[in-house]
């Protein structure tokens, strides 16, 4: 097991260092000082040991999105949440920044990644499903909207561009709208002002402009 392991986080320093095209036996070998035909006798292939350490590094991150889960008062600020929260953990992990932003042979842009990256999403979401009501019948498009705007996130709104608290601010108010418009259809237009799908205590509401909630800018 210590050998698997130590294989596992060398082949994830490899990935960092010199991206998914980079990786091979000989490099992750040498980088956990191990013999070749060890980790053919672990892994079986190369494709198989890149596999592995990408799928467990995956479910570390899912496990940082614990808290998240359990004490967020509307999907809202969960999703807000997730992005933001996501966006630090991807940038500064070296394997998941080289998955998400590092193309050329990257596995996230094989045939079938999109599909996959969206049922990771349906997975991470679905105990939110059991806490909120409103998402019944809705985790597939709420999953499918996490999915593009974390991606977003990744490309476009870097820490130093953008703090977490602006970013927060910055996507409460882009996905209120969309929120709203799941929490109305729910209640057959009963009288819901869209709380429930509001920011939580000291956040943000839909009405917040990217300098914070009750800011009125534009």
């Amino acid at each position: 097991m210590r050998s698997r392991d130590s294989i596992l986080e060398a082949a994830r320093e490899v990935i960092g260092r010199a991206g998914f095209g980079g990786v091979t036996i000989a490099a992750v070998a040498k980088q956990a000082n191990v013999s070749r035909q060890t980790i053919y006798s672990i892994f079986g292939s190369r494709e198989e040991l890149v596999s592995q350490a990408v799928a467990e590094r995956l479910t570390m991150l899912t496990g940082a999105f614990a808290d998240l889960l359990e004490n967020s008062d509307s999907p809202l600020e969960l999703i807000v949440g997730i992005a933001v929260e996501g966006r630090n953990r991807v940038l500064g992990d070296p394997l998941l920044r080289v998955l998400a932003l590092g193309g050329g042979a990257n596995p996230m842009f094989d045939p079938g990644a999109a599909a996959r990256t969206h049922e990771y999403c349906m997975a991470l979401l679905a105990p939110a499903a059991e806490r909120f009501p409103e998402l019944a019948g809705r985790l597939d498009l709420v999953a499918d909207v996490g999915m593009h705007v974390g991606w977003s996130v990744l490309c476009l709104d870097s820490p130093a561009a953008r703090s977490d608290d602006d970013l927060r601010a910055f996507l409460t108010t882009w996905l209120a709208p969309l929120m709203q418009t799941f929490t109305k259809a729910g209640s057959d237009g009963a009288s819901r002002d869209g709380a429930a799908w509001g920011a939580g205590p000291g956040g943000a509401g839909p009405g917040a402009g990217p300098g914070g909630a009750g800011s009125g800018e534009a």
